[in-house]
């Protein structure tokens, strides 16, 4: 059924896995679609209680594949723009209006999209070696998955500005003590953590739902909001020259290094 996740449900569990580590788990074109239409197969999956994202390999998710900016046409760029916003939109509600408890196994870094959305989650185990970037600026862009909503709601303002503007990258450590993760595990640790997510699905399922319902339902007009803002702003991003030149310089760093 996928070509970029390996999904499997076991005992009210079902685990999305991020399942392109040669790539470093990189958000690609079919990442966009499969990751949704795998939240909605457990949302509509009367056998998951709760879901959990995870990645295969040394990284949690690298973020989008900047390799899908290479294969835009000049010529066709504000259509492509609309289409990629769209999709983007379309993939962060995805998380907005997930109706199951959504717990993230953060197995390594996590970058760009992949740790603004984690913001969208419930729950959230750590590595004690992961690390949470989001270097939009950098490249020339400007906040994505509703954390200009979400980071200073969880950190503060400061300290969002520190991560979105500034490209300040958090230790796991950093990101349990200004409230972002809930736990940390070490190597030793890994099979506690999913038993307390086993432990987490023997609980009533429909109370979990009007639970979550209940403490979300205050912030999804907000959240939908600013994910349409934010795609708004990225389509604008996105055929700047400032865009332009950063993915550039992206390749040209890349290839200097191989």
């Amino acid at each position: 059924m996928y070509r970029t996740l390996a999904v499997s449900v076991k005992n009210g569990v079902q685990i999305i896995r991020l399942n392109r580590p040669e790539k470093r788990n990189a958000i690609n074109t079919d990442m966009y679609a499969e990751i949704p239409k795998a939240l909605q197969a457990g949302a509509l999956d009367d056998n998951v209680v709760v879901t959990v994202m995870t990645g295969t390999g040394d990284y949690y998710c690298s973020g989008n594949d900047l390799n899908g900016y290479l294969q835009w046409d000049g010529n066709n760029l504000e259509k492509i723009v609309k289409e990629s916003a769209k999709n983007l939109q379309a993939y962060v509600q995805t998380f907005i209006d997930f109706p199951k408890i959504l717990i993230a196994v953060v197995n390594g870094p996590a970058v760009g999209l992949a740790t603004t959305t984690l913001a969208l989650f419930d729950l959230i185990y750590s590595s004690k070696t992961a690390t949470f970037s989001t270097p939009f600026i950098a490249l020339g862009l400007t906040p994505e998955g509703c954390s200009s909503y979400t980071f200073p709601k969880i950190m503060g303002s400061t300290r969002a500005a520190q991560v979105l503007h500034f490209g300040k990258k958090l230790t796991a450590n950093e990101a349990l003590e200004w409230g972002f993760v809930s736990e940390l595990y070490g190597p030793e640790e890994g099979s506690a953590v999913w038993d307390k997510i086993y432990s987490i699905a023997q609980l009533p399922t429909k109370s979990l739902i009007y639970s979550k319902r209940l403490l979300r339902s205050q912030d999804h007009a907000a959240l939908t909001v600013a994910n349409q803002k934010e795609c708004e702003q990225l389509m604008e991003r996105w055929q700047s020259e400032d865009c332009m030149n950063a993915v550039v310089k992206f390749f040209s760093q890349k290839r200097s290094k191989l």
